[in-house]
């Protein structure tokens, strides 16, 4: 008797990318703000991981004399991470399930050898942007400890060094999107799917392109909550990152379909 052919593995199926308007993100922060409100303790605990990890990575930075540069290197490896218990608190909910803090680790499990992968290239990257800042700021301004506020401190005096700023500006932005369209939904594919980590980044950029205003303006809410919680000394991320979290969990439920 022949044997029946074994079913496709749906782990390698390139998963559809839909089109949404661009004021979708005002939904996913709604449905954030209710995962926020039915586990709140899971989450705030997430966000108080946040504020802690900002504080230590800000206190080694100004010892090193690198405040902006280690503490936002650090923030693209740890940033992602920290957050995959929050997605897996609001998978739980979409499931019915309750969560607590503990419970919330399941998720890295599910593929933690393609996780394990994604964090490499994120510490990649963030290692990347700190020898570029270290080697920019040699040759153009080796009197100057790499660090943006002392180049700044430093333009003000004498404007002798703006082209610096500004190659240093164009290239962490360049580096900063380029981590954003990678991650925007391939961490929470990841955790949600026996999936390959290539083949997540690759639905990550396809998602980025089909939906770039979006892109622009998720971005730039990303960017601007995260910007007020640096500048209460991270008090304010202890909410506004799982906010995010949560947030980009519905992002990729909205955007990503199998």
């Amino acid at each position: 008797m022949p044997l029946e052919p074994s079913p496709p593995d749906c782990s390698y199926i390139q998963p559809q990318v839909r089109s949404v308007s661009v004021g979708r993100p005002f939904a996913w922060l709604g449905a954030a703000w209710a995962d926020l409100c039915a586990n709140p303790i899971a989450s705030l605990a997430y966000g108080l991981l946040f504020a802690i990890a900002g504080d230590v990575i800000t206190i080694f930075a100004w010892r090193k004399g690198q405040l902006f540069i280690i503490a936002t290197s650090g923030f693209f490896l740890v940033g992602p991470f920290l957050a995959g218990g929050l997605y897996e608190i609001s998978r739980r909910r979409a499931a019915g399930q309750t969560s607590t803090f503990f419970s919330s680790f399941a998720g890295g499990r599910r593929n933690a050898p393609e996780l394990a992968m994604m964090g490499l290239l994120l510490a990649m990257i963030g290692l990347t942007w700190e020898r570029i800042t270290t080697w920019l700021f040699a040759l153009l301004a080796p009197t100057i400890t790499p660090d943006l506020l002392e180049l700044l401190a430093e333009i003000h005096l004498s404007p002798d060094h703006r082209d610096l700023l500004l190659i240093w500006i164009m290239i962490g932005g360049a580096l900063a999107l380029f981590v954003f369209s990678i991650t925007v939904v391939s961490v929470p594919m990841l955790l949600d799917r026996q999936i390959p980590c290539g083949i997540a980044v690759r639905t990550s950029l396809r998602t980025v392109n089909a939906n770039l205003r979006l892109m622009i303006f998720w971005g730039a809410i990303v960017v601007i909550l995260t910007g007020i919680g640096f500048l209460t000394l991270f008090f304010a991320l202890i909410v506004f990152m799982p906010l995010l979290g949560h947030a980009s969990w519905h992002a990729y439920r909205d955007l990503v379909k199998y």
